[in-house]
């Protein structure tokens, strides 16, 4: 006899456990349970049947796995909240009874927890890390522009800010920037650090206000979890690259204002270590041998035993070195002898030429006009290797000033106003200085190269900003020209329209609908007899063959877009059938994912098309 299976203590029952029970289980606060579960990752799980397991009840409530709730219960930050509920009642109690000096101690003693085991146990390898840090950005710079308030302290966003400057430092100096894009919410950066895509989102310069329907406690919580982690990764990034973390900051500098300019990288300094520390001595039959000894005695035993085969001989530091320096030869295949085998080693990889697009603004000097954006161009032009000056009303800390000879771009978002009381050097410079617009700026890096400069300059109406993040196979891509099929359609369509003018205003109808019937006898026309046979009557009718010939052009191509999709739908229909009721919704998912794009694409190319269609018409008239 099978054993018995008793209701509420198997299947879905006992793997799933409600909210209510995972506090009550692991004896928390709610606002605790929810911290945990944001910290170690975990989230509530939708079940197959929420009645079976909510053991018959179908209240509306959340669910966890059984497994994480125990998971959570052996966590040392459970431990910590527990202590810390403790404290706060010793402490309520202690100023309630105006013990002061217990209150002191107390305070002095408060537990404290660290999330560094946490960020061991989420990330096991550091590119993991690397990978997951872009929500991480986003919220550092997020509130980094936030005012400090009753729950925002002033630290917090200090630590923001320094967190911010030492990324941005970071890519300045690795030159990892690749796409920029200026949006409406704020400007989104992308970077490629140790072969990870990081994307990230820096808000605008503005007065930012809290909404009051956000929840900043969860907000705090996440940005708490992402400082701990981005405090790794940048020591990680900072040592990788021979650099001293955290950059040491200047703080007169950042009094006033120099921001980013206010941190100074720089490279760590190898210590050799002393001749004493290097030899290690040892006694042996009495005598003192030293290290240094035993490496003199073996590089003599190698020279000597140069010319004896039968001598082995060990492994000096000459020979390690060769070794080292060794390069891959390539053999040729057995299979094709022709070809050699190309294996890519490191020495192979380090000899190709690299990008030159990291330092795309290396030969330019820029000047910052008043009313741009310093903190976001600052970042931007020396990122790719240009120099980028500014007055000193944006901030202290510029490299050089207005009248430098140097600089060859001036960035400025102003309309062209003439000054009457201009002097001829001032005409001068100007005249020698390229004055463009900030977009050019952006444009420039997501062209990977230097566009031209007269689209962008003072006062003219800017090209389309673009977005660089549209790489799928099917995007609509605005930049992409007619082609010669668009063109006929739209001459095909612009003769058609014209004879239907000339039809309608026309008083001869008996004459007239012998012609329709041609035109539509070469529209139904499915083979060549057949459009041979309506090429006849149309001419017999007195229509020209250049009419004809487009309007049967025009008739075969809506015939092709009218039976593309009825191919292969009776195909489509009996492997849908052969699905599982999980693969037939996802596929129908995937489809109706595929047809809402290509809504979208053909609704963008009919407008662009609109649009072509009413200059072509405005220059013809």
């Amino acid at each position: 006899m099978g054993r018995l299976r008793q209701k509420g203590k198997a299947g879905a029952a006992k793997a799933y456990v409600t909210r209510s029970s995972a506090v009550k289980k692991l004896q928390c606060s709610l606002a605790d349970f929810r911290r945990l579960c944001i910290l170690k990752g975990i989230f509530p799980r939708e079940p197959r049947s929420r009645k079976r397991a909510n053991k018959g009840s179908s209240a509306p409530t959340s669910f966890y796995y059984a497994k994480d709730i125990a998971y959570l219960a052996h966590e040392p930050v459970l431990k910590k909240l527990r202590e810390h509920k403790a404290f706060a009642k010793k402490l309520a109690r202690a100023l309630g009874r105006g013990e002061w000096s217990s209150a002191k101690s107390l305070e002095e003693n408060k537990p404290v927890y660290r999330l560094d085991h946490i960020i061991k146990e989420r990330y096991p390898t550091f590119v993991d890390a690397v990978r997951d840090i872009d929500d991480g950005l986003c919220m550092i710079f997020l509130f980094a522009s936030l005012p400090s308030n009753d729950k925002i302290a002033p630290s917090l966003v200090e630590n923001c800010s320094r967190l911010a400057a030492e990324w941005q430092l970071y890519i300045m100096h690795t030159h990892a920037l690749r796409k920029i894009f200026l949006s409406i919410k704020g400007v989104y950066y992308q970077a490629e650090v140790f072969d990870q895509t990081v994307t990230w989102l820096v808000p605008y310069q503005f007065t930012q206000n809290i909404p009051t329907d956000v929840d900043v406690r969860v907000m705090l919580t996440f940005l708490e979890l992402y400082q701990t982690l981005l405090g790794f990764v940048f020591f990680k990034l900072y040592t990788d690259a021979g650099l001293v973390y955290p950059p040491p900051l200047d703080t007169k500098k950042d009094e006033a204002g120099a921001g980013v300019g206010a941190f100074s990288l720089q490279e760590v300094k190898h210590v050799q270590p002393s001749t004493a520390a290097k030899s290690k001595e040892v006694e042996v039959d009495g005598k003192r041998v030293s290290s240094k000894d035993v490496r003199q005695t073996i590089k003599t035993i190698a020279a000597s035993a140069s010319g004896d085969p039968d001598v082995d001989m060990p492994p000096s530091e000459f020979n390690m070195a060769n070794e080292e320096e060794e390069e891959f030869v390539a053999h040729p295949s057995t299979a094709n002898p022709e070809e050699a085998a190309s294996l890519p080693t490191l020495k192979t990889l380090s000899a190709l030429p690299q990008s030159s697009s990291s330092k795309l603004f290396s030969p330019y000097t820029f000047w910052l006009s008043r009313e741009t954006s310093r903190p976001i161009f600052e970042f931007i032009v020396r990122s790719f290797g240009g120099r980028l000056g500014w007055p000193a009303s944006s901030g202290s800390g510029s490299p050089f000033d207005e009248s430098d000879e140097s600089i060859t771009h001036v960035i400025i978002d102003r309309p062209v106003v003439e000054k009457p009381d201009q002097t001829e050097e001032e005409r001068e410079r100007r005249r020698r200085r390229k004055h463009v617009q900030p977009q050019w700026v952006v444009d420039c890096i997501n062209a990977g190269k230097i566009l031209l400069e007269d689209l962008y300059t003072q006062g003219k109406t800017l090209p389309p900003h673009l977005s660089p993040f549209g790489d799928r196979a099917d995007a609509y891509d605005p930049t992409a020209g007619l082609t010669a099929e668009d063109i006929g359609m739209y001459e095909d369509e612009d003769v058609a329209n014209e004879e239907e003018e000339q039809m309608e205003d026309s008083d001869e109808e008996e004459e007239v609908r012998p012609a329709q019937s041609a035109l539509k006898a070469a529209a139904a026309a499915e083979d060549a007899a057949a459009l041979r046979a309506a090429e006849l009557e149309a001419e017999a009718a007195g229509v020209d063959y250049g009419t004809f010939e487009k309007e049967a052009k025009k008739a075969q191509t809506k015939s092709k877009k009218i039976e593309v999709p009825a191919e292969g739908s009776g195909e489509q229909d009996m492997n849908k059938m052969m699905m599982s009721n999980k693969q037939r919704k996802l596929y129908e998912r995937m489809k109706y994912g595929e047809k809402k794009r290509t809504a979208e694409r053909q609704n963008l190319e009919h407008k662009k098309k609109a649009i072509e269609k009413e200059k072509k018409r405005r220059t013809k008239s």
